[in-house]
């Protein structure tokens, strides 16, 4: 008998054994619009070009080794980053009162700032503190924030389904409603999974409520760039929360935006008062990396930090990401297009009002399954689509799969 035979089997992660069963399929025209991951329209991975180059430096640099970062990472690449989410002319980094923690992928950074929280947050080891996500999110939030100890994890409106767009009633609602020092995970852009974003003048709104009520932010920036491919556009909700004055965390993930999938390069960016607070903070994360991976990896944050700190490289990479954004902008159009050309029940305009990766389909599970099965197009049961995965070869087949599971599927 077995210590271990009591331990249950848990259950496979949704997207990752969607991606198993995509690869399984012998189908000749099944389509993976599952994992959120770009590709080309070869339907292949990219690396981005200013990455080889960026890659070939560092194999030719004779000054590199591989003794340990510090604690806290690179330090050339936290502060690049922090100064991507913030931009040049930050008033909150030129008063010296921003710091970066250099993470294993965003993930990494929304789990070192939710213990941190989870520690010293409104008061010491307080895990009865509600922590609100979006409905829906992304899977991780709620299981990063309930590992890291918090008890009390809670949705806030998000989603309208009827109308397939933001219900920010039910979310300024719940803003009011929330007990005051309430962490709120917000999406900085590309809303994952449903692909909608507030505008600039929700954005005001949400955040008006938010300092009144004295509630936490915690953003999420996974897909800076990526999405409408500006960084300041996509950036644009940070920045103006950083200008009305709050103490805020940004996870920063740059698996997207440069391609590094696997290097698992993130950034937990810190807004404080002062520097006296952060120099604190930073003091108190430092201990929880300590135990948690001790030293980050080098390799991917170094890539990141060439090319953020050089001009030029600066620029190429501006463009890389363009060359992907606008990919993604223009498969939403033809898809939009085409299921209007096939007189597809519905209206499909939220198609090209969302933005990034993700576009939430309003297909049901029940027609997510007849996608599945007998169309063999994969996608999750959410109905959330990975645009990246439509090309100019199976785009046609798509829009065919999806106006049948429409017509039908009830």
């Amino acid at each position: 008998m077995s210590l271990f035979s009591d331990v249950p089997q848990a259950p496979p992660v949704a997207v990752f054994k969607l991606t198993a069963d995509f690869r399984e399929d012998t189908h000749p025209q099944k389509v993976n619009l599952g994992v959120g991951a770009y590709r080309t329209d070869d339907c292949q991975p990219w690396v981005l070009p200013v990455v080889k180059k960026v890659e070939r430096l560092i194999v030719e640099d004779e000054s590199l080794n591989h003794e340990y970062l510090p604690i806290l990472g690179l330090p050339e690449f936290r502060s690049a980053a922090s100064k991507v989410a913030l931009g040049d002319d930050s008033p909150a980094i030129k008063e010296n009162r921003v710091g970066g923690v250099q993470a294993l992928g965003g993930t990494g950074a929304l789990r070192i700032g939710a213990e941190f929280l989870r520690r010293w947050y409104n008061s010491v080891n307080n895990t009865a503190t509600p922590v609100y996500v979006s409905a829906p999110t992304w899977e991780n939030h709620n299981g990063v924030f309930a590992d890291a100890g918090f008890k009390d994890i809670r949705p806030y409106h998000y989603w309208d389904a009827a109308k397939r767009g933001l219900d920010l009633a039910g979310f300024l609602d719940d803003l009011e409603k929330a007990p005051e020092h309430s962490i709120f995970v917000l999406h900085a852009c590309a809303h994952n999974p449903t692909g909608t974003d507030p505008t600039q003048e929700e954005w005001k709104q949400i955040a008006e409520v938010m300092k009144r009520r004295k509630l936490y932010v915690f953003f999420d920036s996974a897909y800076q760039g990526f999405a409408s491919g500006s960084l300041e556009k996509d950036a644009w909700a940070i920045r103006f929360f950083v200008s009305e004055g709050f103490e805020l965390f940004i996870a920063q993930s740059f698996s997207k935006n440069f391609g590094l999938y696997n290097e698992r390069v993130g950034n937990l960016t810190v807004v404080s008062k002062d520097n006296e607070n952060l120099t604190r903070v930073l003091s108190q994360m430092e201990k929880i990396v300590r135990t948690t991976w001790s030293n980050p990896p080098s390799q991917g944050a170094r890539i990141v930090s060439k090319t953020l700190n050089s001009p030029e490289l600066f620029e190429e990479w501006k463009g890389n990401v363009k060359t992907m954004a606008d990919r993604v902008l223009l498969m939403r159009d033809q898809l939009k297009a085409k299921l209007q050309a096939l007189g597809t029940p519905g209206t499909w305009d939220h198609i090209t009002q969302q933005i990034g990766m993700f576009s939430f389909t309003g297909l049901t599970p029940k027609q997510v399954e007849y996608m599945i099965k007998e169309k063999h197009v994969y996608l999750m049961a959410s109905g959330r689509i990975n645009m990246c995965g439509l090309t100019s070869k199976n785009i046609d087949y798509v829009a065919q799969s999806i106006h049948e599971a429409v017509t039908k599927v009830q």
